[in-house]
Formats: C-alpha cells, sequence, structure tokens
C-alpha cells in the first residue's frame, strides 16, 4: 500500500509540474497573442491612414494631369494662333516689300510705305518674341509636372 501511495505522490507531483509547466506556456502565449494583436490593430491604424494618404495623392494627381492637360490645349492653341498671325504678318511685309521696291510709280508713298513696314515689322518681332516665350513657358510646366509626377 505504501508503494502505491509513493507512486501516486509522484506521479502526481510530477503531473502538478508538468500542469504549472503548461500554464506558464499557456500564460507566455497569451502575452504573445496579446501583443500581436496590439501589433496588428496598430498596423491596421497605419493601413488605413496610408490608403487614405493614397487616395488623396491619387486625387491630387488627377487634378494635376487635369490641370496639364488644359494648360498643353491652351498653349497648342495659343502657339497655332501665334504661327498663323506671324505668317501672315511675314507674308504681308513680302507683298509691301515687293510693291514698293518693283514700281517707280510708287516713290511718292514710298514714305508711308515704309512706315507701314516698319509697324509690321515691329509686329513681326513682337509675334516672335510672344512665340518664345510662350514655348519657354510650356517647357517650364512640362518640366514642372515632370518633375511632380
Amino acid at each position: 500500500d505504501a508503494s502505491k501511495k509513493a507512486y501516486c505522490d509522484k506521479e502526481l507531483a510530477e503531473t502538478n509540474e508538468k500542469k504549472a509547466d503548461k500554464a506558464a506556456e499557456i500564460s507566455k502565449l497569451t502575452t504573445k497573442i496579446d501583443q500581436n494583436e496590439a501589433r496588428s490593430a496598430s498596423l491596421k491604424g497605419e493601413v488605413a491612414e496610408l490608403q487614405d494618404a493614397l487616395a488623396k495623392l491619387s486625387a491630387a494627381q488627377a487634378s494635376m494631369n487635369q490641370i496639364r492637360n488644359e494648360e498643353h490645349t491652351n498653349y497648342e492653341s495659343s502657339k497655332a494662333d501665334m504661327e498663323q498671325g506671324l505668317a501672315g504678318v511675314k507674308l504681308a511685309l513680302k507683298i509691301l516689300n515687293e510693291y514698293y521696291s518693283k514700281d517707280a510709280a510708287h516713290a511718292a508713298a514710298k514714305g508711308a510705305g515704309a512706315s507701314i513696314i516698319g509697324l509690321l515689322e515691329v509686329v513681326e518681332s513682337d509675334f516672335s518674341k510672344e512665340l518664345a516665350e510662350l514655348e519657354a513657358s510650356e517647357e517650364a510646366a512640362a518640366a514642372a509636372f515632370d518633375q511632380e509626377t
């Protein structure tokens, strides 16, 4: 009977020791689960913030694309108008120079012709300058857009 009692006491002690070990392991794992759940919640918060920032960035990008497209469309229209105007002024200068240099009968009106030609040359210069500024402005806007995007 004493040997059975000793055996039972020994087994009970080993079981209690294993139970205590398992309880400690459960406690340790529970703590780890709690830490990971807290980290998961924190990461979910960060993901939500990043998704919000990404949505705002996407909206800003769409707005920038629209503005840039409008700028480019305005540039194309203005450039075509300026080139057409410049071509018209050059044609007028060519015709007037031919007209006044061809016929000696127009010698009396040569002073008036010269002032008209002089005025058209100033207009031609203004058109050329404006066209160059327009192209430079478009290049700068395109470069700024490329750098931002």
